[in-house]
């Protein structure tokens, strides 16, 4: 299939953006391509504005900052090399697209994990796109000392954020949080082996509604996906489609005290769960008792819950504790049940997802390399056993075409 290269908007123009509905938010967006403003390649620093332009380097030797009303860009084929643990801090748009062929990259100059500080997006932040970019190696220490997030909305104006066929691996907190009544599309991204001793890789805060589908988490310190909305402040809620992702082995490393987790929804939050599958979690899904709980409001089920091991042995706090997986898919403690339609393994091999390659690992160490590959082989009970509202089968990978296009 030929691959559409899309390019950027730099100047004053609106960003396309698809409606939260089921049927448009997997919709591929192009938005026109950038007219004026090329960066020159090379060192940059400080107040930025303008494009970086195909297939050339630009070396971040200490904090961008891009201001209310101006827009940072960026065309396909840009490989970006951070030093000195800078950050790129958005207050105005924030518009990175590369293409399938031709990703824009984000690095340290040490390539190793926690060496810069991401994206800060912060009070004014119009929108952030980032669509076919590879984000390697966040989370560098703030001035306290504390892991930075790698991509953190929080404005106080009305903001968009796509999120499209991105990487992000080697961070040391959340990957992905946003907050502050943003409307997201987090669609199709791979999510790996992140995280210290804790981090979520999609954390959405404080009335943030839209979509979260075909994203592959795997080895998150963390929950996978973490929906909250604020016990002082309880609307405008957090309301966010979860569907179609595939989660494996998340929450190991946070420790005894609260791992594991596939996805949690809780504190006045809503939002529908279904065709995910969640493979060696303890829980999978757990709802929290203050949760908005209603039937209108909250609804799950046609989900997928495997565990390579019946039990694993946490050993993260000092001592060893043995863990059901298999037992704690919904947590009893938890106000989530299973579902008519969930498929729920109850032994090695039952209801196997039967992925390409998986090395059926529980937990695995921060930034280790990783062979598995979550498409599903022919056989797998994830096929056809979706609903349909959103798509026929379960998981990031599906046979129509439209999952995680990694």
């Amino acid at each position: 299939m030929k691959t559409r290269h899309s390019f950027l908007l730099v100047a004053g123009a609106m960003l396309i953006f698809v409606s939260c509905s089921k049927k448009d938010s997997t919709t591929i967006t192009v938005p026109p391509p950038p007219v004026s403003n090329p960066i020159t390649p090379g060192n940059i620093s400080g107040f930025v504005k303008g494009t970086f332009t195909t297939g050339n380097t630009y070396t971040i030797t200490g904090d961008l900052t891009i201001k209310p009303g101006d827009t940072l860009a960026s065309q396909e084929g840009v490989t970006v090399i951070v030093k000195n643990d800078a950050q790129i801090f958005v207050q105005g748009v924030l518009s990175i697209i590369g293409t399938k062929d031709k990703p824009v990259s984000f690095n340290s100059d040490s390539n190793l994990p926690g060496s810069w500080g991401g994206f800060q997006c912060d009070t004014m932040v119009a929108s952030v796109t980032l669509k076919w970019a590879n984000v390697q190696n966040t989370g560098g220490p703030d001035p306290s000392g504390g892991a930075r997030k790698s991509l953190a909305v929080a404005s106080v104006v009305p903001c968009t954020v796509d999120i499209e066929d991105c990487w992000f691996t080697n961070g040391q907190d959340d990957l992905i949080r946003i907050e502050d009544n943003a409307q997201v599309k987090i669609l199709r991204n791979t999510i790996f082996c992140s995280g210290s001793t804790d981090g979520e890789a999609i954390n959405l805060k404080t009335g943030v509604t839209g979509d979260v589908a075909y994203n592959v988490v795997y080895s998150q310190a963390g929950t996978g996906v973490k929906l909250e909305t604020n016990d002082l402040k309880p609307v405008p809620q957090t309301n966010v489609n979860v569907y179609n992702n595939t989660l494996v082995s998340n929450g190991w490393r946070r420790g005894q005290a609260e791992p594991g987790r596939g996805v949690s929804l809780g504190v006045n939050a809503r939002g529908n769960i279904y065709n995910n599958i969640f493979v060696n979690h303890s829980p999978g899904i757990e709802i929290f008792v203050d949760a908005d709980t209603s039937a209108a409001d909250t609804k799950y089920g046609n989900n997928l819950f495997y565990a390579s091991v019946d039990s694993y042995t946490d050993t993260t706090q000092g001592e060893s504790l043995a863990i059901s997986i298999r037992g704690n898919f919904y947590p009893t403690d938890g106000v989530g049940k299973p579902q008519a339609t969930d498929l729920i393994s109850t032994a090695i091999g039952d209801k196997d997802p039967m992925f390409t390659s998986y090395d059926g690992k529980v937990s695995t160490p921060n930034g280790a390399a990783t062979n598995n590959d979550y498409h599903l082989r022919a056989g797998s009970a994830a096929i056809g056993k979706g609903n349909a509202s959103y798509n026929a089968d379960i998981g990031a990978y599906t046979s129509d075409g439209k999952g995680n296009q990694h």
